[in-house]
């Protein structure tokens, strides 16, 4: 039984399946070590640990002759220098600026910075892409563009060509709430109900306001924690008579 820790030449199917299941779970595991950070922003340095970590624990899926704690252990230990630099960026500004990137200005008060585009290698083909991904399809609008450590360009319109805000108008509209799920797939979330202060019989006369008999034919509804506004979609689509 052991030998799908152990690695064998003729590994049986069920050892890559146990492999994969350790596998799985170990790198679920660093997931939530490492957080949020490393998966949505994909800084290079994470990139890097990505395509190690990949290169380490995959390696041994294919391969049934390799022990699998050995790569584990090597695994965990790339784990804790990742963990260790990412902590001293946090606390030390000089290991931050050696770990991370610092943000390129391109576009400085409407006029391209030739020299930071080539420090960064960016072709003006990638710039303008850019640009129309932020909504900034003129770039005569463009006050400041900077490209980020995560490589992806932030966009600061010059004031006129901003959109107005209810503020510019001298207006105060109410503010807009977090949304919950009450109710997703049939099943009620009886957390989130509590959590807004409402009830089941609440929760039924919604239900029953946007034309639905009962509970289990709501794919999906939300209300928002600081007004009365309700999202609410059917699993079913409803018919017009």
């Amino acid at each position: 039984m052991v030998e799908f820790w152990n690695g064998a030449e003729d590994l049986p199917i069920y050892g890559y399946l146990i492999r994969a299941a350790v596998v799985y779970v170990y790198i679920f595991t660093i997931i939530k070590i490492l957080g949020q950070r490393s998966m949505v922003s994909f800084h290079p340095i994470d990139f890097i640990f990505a395509v190690i970590i990949g290169d380490i624990v995959g390696e041994p899926l294919s391969t049934g002759d390799l022990p699998l704690g050995g790569p584990l252990a090597a695994a965990s230990l790339i784990v804790a220098l990742h963990l260790s630099l990412t902590f001293l960026a946090l606390k030390n500004v000089k290991v931050r600026r050696v770990v991370e990137a610092e943000p390129i200005v391109i576009i400085n008060k409407g006029e391209i910075l030739v020299d930071q585009m080539r420090k960064a290698k960016l072709t003006v083909e990638a710039l303008l892409m850019d640009l129309r991904l932020n909504q900034a399809h003129d770039i005569t609008e463009v006050d400041y563009a900077i490209l980020e450590p995560n490589g992806q360009i932030s966009v600061i319109k010059k004031s006129k060509y901003d959109a107005l805000t209810p503020s510019d108008l001298d207006q105060n509209p109410t503010e807009k709430g977090y949304p919950s799920v009450l109710i997703l797939e049939g099943e009620v979330n009886h957390s989130n109900l509590t959590k807004l202060g409402h009830n089941m019989a609440w929760l039924e006369e919604i239900v029953h306001q946007h034309g639905y008999e009962s509970i289990q034919e709501v794919f999906l509804l939300t209300a928002d924690e600081r007004s009365d506004k309700v999202y609410v979609s059917g699993r079913t689509v409803k018919r017009v008579v």
